[in-house]
């Protein structure tokens, strides 16, 4: 399985998903989620609320709601 390139992290269908549908739907995963809300200068919750979001949209990049839940609302790295 793929690595966060910044942290370390395995990479997760969240951490995936959000990745692609920040950068690029085609791109490879390189960062997991809070390393790509880092990046983009926005919250992990931010980023959480923006996933809830899309799921709702219909956005196939994500799990449908609820399956699997969403990470927990707190960073994993501190």
């Amino acid at each position: 399985m793929t690595t966060c390139e910044v942290c370390g992290k395995e990479l997760d269908v969240w951490d995936a998903g959000f990745y692609k549908k920040l950068v690029n739907r085609g791109a490879e995963p390189k960062r997991c989620l809070a390393c790509t809300a880092n990046y983009f200068r926005m919250s992990r919750e931010t980023a959480l609320g923006m996933i809830r979001s899309f799921q709702r949209a219909g956005c196939t990049l994500f799990p449908a709601e609820g399956e699997p839940p969403l990470p927990e609302d707190t960073d994993r790295r501190e």
